[in-house]
């Protein structure tokens, strides 16, 4: 089994669901993004250029889906956070399932994609 697949089975059932929607979304949505395995989570490449992150906070409760190119994007931004210094990455933070809006997640991604 590939790494970023443990990495999302190996979640607690509430980060795990999260996950799960969120790379089904990403899939949908961006199908030519690979699923990979760098430093140490799931991160998403479009072209051999990272596109988008997630990451379980079991500390901070929360699954980040955090974008690469995120202070870029100009949408959105109230749903967007960039916190510990970030100069780069935006996310869309989620704590349960209940709390993703499909649309916003759908056009982060699709304002995303333009920049690649």
């Amino acid at each position: 089994m590939k790494p970023q697949d443990l990495y999302i089975l190996n979640q607690p059932e509430k980060y795990r669901d999260i996950l799960f929607h969120v790379v089904a979304v990403v899939e949908q949505v961006v199908p030519e993004a690979t699923l990979e395995y760098k430093w140490k989570i799931p991160f998403f490449y479009l072209d051999k250029k990272p596109f988008c992150y997630l990451n379980a906070s079991h500390k901070k409760q929360f699954v980040d889906v955090a974008f690469m190119k995120g202070f870029e994007l100009k949408k959105n931004q109230q749903h967007l956070v960039a916190d510990n210094g970030r100069s780069i990455v935006k996310s869309l933070r989620y704590s349960n399932l209940e709390e993703i809006d499909n649309e916003i997640l759908i056009s982060v991604l699709k304002e995303a994609l333009l920049f690649y």
